[in-house]
């Protein structure tokens, strides 16, 4: 199969990179909140490990529920208007989380996040296949790279700041709160919660003012028939579902995303159970970022230049069951050391998934976007499946049967599943 993206794609402007890396600068600030938000949940309002992981799980879900009627809504306003519009929403979803977190209701600091994370699926369903298709198709993975140092530099932050502003202290206050009355409980809680209210007042307001820079910014429109097209095997086909690989592309997202979030976010988790401090396990999440950081660097200079973009998704997979296996047969911060190290594995994962499930769509560009990003919600599914089978199974063995079985699915697409059908 030939494509057209190398011929009608257009010189990538570095203006725009450097724009859309700034929104994947934002999404990765606010996603990677998750991590530390479930301790977080777990204190302010009192709830066990299966009900602070409906924080993760209801800002994954979302991705599921809204990326079909993102696509849709792309289709109307453009990518760049999309944008726009996905920033607005999170503003929203930042305002609402702080608002009733603050006030201690549960049910509408999770809503708060599920809008966030509805935002986001506009924002990535328009932002991912833009920088796909910002120049040739075959050095996306390369452009995608960039995004993610962006993405895991907010990333690594985040725990930090979330540390700094909010959860300094943590194992003293546990302290404080498991000695005091029932009325002297309530409002240390209280006080507790309403660390996050000026935070994410302030992400709100930032949000908003990014939309508008967004609407007023120099990126360009682009039409991913024109960029994208499939002049091969696959011309005049009429139908998202005549492309095989991008359904087997958004089942690989879903395992992969599945994989980053059991190693970024519940890593914090997965050091509790042994029994290390909480001052230390709110840290982990940076840990895992500062690996995926390296991975990207690396896959920055190998790809394409020395390794194509699907060959080193068949070595990150290896590398994945193997670190799995690492963390299986360790103990305490070695183990919690091979779970931060599939950061690397990770790394350079969606960079190469994406561009390899979307090529030759054309006019089904956005459609088959919008499939992927709803296997985000990958991320919501498996840490459930993790956080409720560790209650019966040992919390290393429930990791390596939810992990291997991932890593070798996104072994075979990277191998046969992104040519099926082409």
């Amino acid at each position: 199969m030939s494509t057209a993206s190398s011929a009608a794609a257009p010189r990538t402007p570095v203006g725009a990179i450097a724009i859309v890396g700034a929104l994947f600068f934002i999404f990765g600030f606010v996603t990677w909140l998750n991590g530390p938000l479930i301790s977080f949940a777990k204190l302010a309002f009192n709830v066990d490990d299966k009900l602070a992981f409906l924080i993760p799980s209801a800002f994954y879900l979302s991705y599921f529920f809204l990326a079909l009627p993102s696509s849709a809504i792309l289709r109307k306003t453009g990518m760049k208007k999309g944008m726009a519009l996905g920033l607005f929403a999170m503003a929203i979803g930042a305002a609402v989380f702080g608002q009733f977190t603050t006030g201690r209701v549960y049910a509408g600091a999770v809503t708060g996040v599920f809008v966030i994370g509805a935002g986001l699926a506009i924002l990535q369903t328009a932002s991912n296949p833009y920088i796909s298709i910002l120049g040739p198709i075959e050095g996306a993975a390369q452009r995608i790279a960039i995004m993610g140092i962006c993405n895991k530099l907010a990333g690594m932050l985040a725990p930090l700041a979330m540390g700094a502003l909010v959860m300094h202290g943590l194992d003293d206050f546990s302290a404080r709160v498991a000695a005091a009355d029932a009325v002297g409980k309530e409002q240390l809680l209280n006080d507790f919660a309403a660390r996050v209210h000026d935070p994410y007042m302030a992400m709100a307001g930032l949000l908003a003012l990014l939309a508008v820079g967004i609407l007023f910014s120099p990126l360009p429109e682009l039409r991913a028939e024109d960029v994208n097209a499939d002049s091969g095997s696959g011309a005049g086909r009429t139908s998202i579902f005549q492309y095989p690989h991008v359904w087997l592309g958004a089942l690989c997202i879903f395992v992969y995303v599945a994989c980053e979030v059991m190693a970024g976010d519940a890593i914090g988790t997965y050091g509790a159970g042994f029994n290390l401090p909480l001052d230390q396990t709110r840290f982990f999440t940076s840990f895992t970022l500062g690996a995926m950081l390296v991975g990207y660097l690396t896959g920055l200079v190998l790809i394409p230049r020395v390794i194509s973009q699907e060959r080193w998704l068949a070595v990150s997979a290896v590398l994945g069951v193997l670190l799995t296996v690492g963390a299986y047969v360790t103990h305490g911060m070695a183990s919690v050391a091979c779970v931060a190290a599939l950061g690397f594995a990770n790394a350079m994962m969606w960079p190469a998934i994406f561009p390899l499930a979307i090529q030759g769509l054309g006019r089904f560009t956005e459609r088959g976007s919008a499939l992927l990003i709803m296997g985000i919600s990958g991320g919501a599914v498996v840490p459930q499946l993790f956080v409720h089978l560790k209650d019966t199974l040992d919390f290393q063995l429930v990791f390596l049967l939810l992990m291997v079985p991932c890593y070798l699915y996104i072994l075979f697409f990277a191998t046969r599943g992104h040519n099926v059908g082409r």
